[in-house]
């Protein structure tokens, strides 16, 4: 029952086109978020699966029931906002409670549940606070907890940590999954924010301008990008994207990558890859796992900013199209200005068709 369908999905507003014919299957006790810049569509697609809008075209199950017609307080789900729905006139307890109070649950089990909920989101030193007055952190975590304790089998989350504190975002991300493998639940999680999806999700849904991008894996997203938006939006720093051309050098198949020179040779399945181009390509790296090479060999380029960030040091590299970035250890001595010599390892590189975007792939 708790699988979700989604089949041809269709969502417009008017002669706009929030969603354009979106497929996607989502197992029984997974979690997947739904990722993406603002405007993408993934909202729209969560409300449809909680009924809140209803598609222009395609259908939704839960299981093998369409959902066409069914109202949203007959769905079974439960929904947590972005911006938290809290009874401000009302203690943690209360608000926690609602839900069994409402539907009439027996009030030894109404205050079971209640603590046990609190206690596994470190809510119970303040069951008796009034809301009000409470901090945003605490507010959202109330909020969770309070659809989260009616069990819902189908668990819809958008965007609930874009409004509190980095620190408490951490700390959620944690409870979130924990809660989710508590109820073996099947949730679905709408952000922004890679960290957030990459971190928590079973599998990633990335979406941009109404059209599903790619749906993997959290390693699969970020090792093998289906096209040039994903290998951007996915990585902090982002993919390497660099122009060049396939071309054989001393038998090897490597890339022209104009003034910067040529890449080392390929490895063997993106040099099948390579063969298969169609004119130019795109050729991409992750920042971290390009390593410094000899004089002469890879490419260089000079070291326009150097970014410390704690455990790791990230270079800005070149400018304009002729730019890079590799990230090193936070005790390696770089100089701005210096030029860096640096090569990705051959099995690290990505191709993509510079015409459509596509990935190259060499199988």
């Amino acid at each position: 029952m708790s699988m979700i369908r989604l089949e041809h999905l269709v969502k417009r507003f008017g002669a706009f086109t929030a969603l354009k014919t979106m497929d996607l299957t989502i197992a029984d006790g997974e979690f997947v978020a739904l990722l993406g810049p603002s405007g993408c569509g993934k909202s729209t697609t969560m409300n449809m699966i909680a009924g809140m809008e209803t598609p222009s075209e395609g259908r939704i199950l839960f299981g093998d029931r369409d959902m066409a017609g069914v109202p949203m307080g007959r769905r079974g789900v439960g929904f947590v906002f972005q911006n938290y729905a809290i009874f401000t006139h009302m203690t943690v307890r209360q608000n926690l409670s609602y839900g069994l109070r409402a539907t009439r649950r027996p009030s030894d089990e109404v205050v079971r549940r209640t603590n046990a909920m609190a206690e596994l989101l470190q809510l119970t030193p303040m069951l008796d606070r009034p809301a009000a007055g409470l901090s945003v952190n605490i507010l959202q975590r109330v909020a969770i907890g309070r659809s989260a304790i009616m069990e819902p089998a189908i668990f819809l989350l958008d965007e609930p940590l874009s409004n509190v504190d980095a620190a408490f975002r951490a700390v959620m991300r944690t409870e979130l999954k924990g809660l989710q493998r508590s109820f073996k639940q099947t949730m679905v999680y709408v952000t922004h924010d890679q960290l957030e999806a990459m971190t928590m999700a079973d599998r990633i849904a990335v979406m941009d301008h109404g059209v599903l991008q790619q749906v993997g894996t959290p390693l699969q997203i970020y090792n093998d990008p289906a096209n040039l938006f994903v290998a951007r939006f996915i990585g902090s720093p982002g993919m390497n994207l660099l122009h060049g051309r396939p071309t054989e050098v001393a038998g090897s198949m490597a890339i022209d990558l104009g003034a910067l020179g040529y890449s080392l040779p390929l490895a063997p399945e993106q040099a099948a890859a390579a063969r298969k181009a169609n004119g130019d390509v795109v050729f991409g790296f992750r920042p971290e796992q390009a390593a410094r090479v000899s004089e002469g060999q890879g490419m260089a380029m000079p070291i326009s900013f150097v970014e410390r960030i704690g455990a790791r040091t990230i270079l800005h590299l070149g400018d304009g199209a002729a730019s890079a970035k590799t990230v090193f250890e936070n005790d390696a001595g770089f100089e701005m200005g210096r030029a860096l010599h640096f090569a990705p390892h051959p099995s690290a590189v990505r191709l993509f068709d510079a015409a459509s975007g596509a990935a190259l792939r060499g199988q």
